[in-house]
């Protein structure tokens, strides 16, 4: 389900690997649509690792709640779901391939962090961008009254060559087994 107003989108899903790539690109054309292109990538960079940590690690489903909010210049991405258990960002090396999500998170973003829900079983992880939107195109100017000179297309000069016209200029093609040899 995915519901959103003016400046704040919510999408339910089950964090499975083929729903990520999906609201990754829900993720991005509500910022396009919110003319925060610059975002887009270390937007949607992290609300995949945040899917990817709930279906790693959230018990007892991967059922869970994305949502994207602008509010006072700044974008605000958060995920919840059922699973208690806050994720603790872990120191890595530079070889390790698993337990870097949330340092790629944190180091996307301004602001990141993640609190138990009040009403409930479960947590809420989120993380924040300065929300400046993208540049303007430059407008588009026409001159009126400035005109280019515009040359004519060459006309093509036809000749009858062999009862077949050929602009001149242009050798007539040859039928097989008629040429010079």
């Amino acid at each position: 389900m995915i519901t959103h107003s003016r400046r704040h989108c919510v999408v339910e899903l089950q964090a499975l690997p083929a729903r990520i790539g999906q609201v990754r690109r829900i993720v991005s054309a509500q910022l396009r649509h919110w003319q925060l292109d610059p975002l887009i990538d270390r937007a949607a960079l992290g609300v995949t690792e945040l899917l990817s940590n709930v279906h790693r690690h959230a018990q007892p489903d991967k059922v869970c709640v994305v949502e994207i909010e602008l509010r006072l210049g700044r974008l605000t991405v958060s995920v919840h779901d059922s699973d208690p258990r806050l994720p603790v960002l872990r120191e890595t090396g530079g070889l390790e391939t698993c337990g870097r999500g949330l340092a790629l998170v944190a180091a996307v973003s301004e602001a990141w962090g993640a609190r138990h829900l009040p009403d409930g079983p479960g947590k809420v992880v989120w993380f924040s961008l300065r929300a400046a939107p993208a540049p303007a195109a430059p407008p588009h100017t026409v001159r009126i009254g400035a005109k280019k000179p515009v040359r004519e297309p060459a006309r093509a000069v036809l000749t009858a060559v062999d009862a077949r016209a050929v602009p001149t200029g242009v050798p007539a093609p040859v039928a097989a087994g008629t040429g010079p040899g």
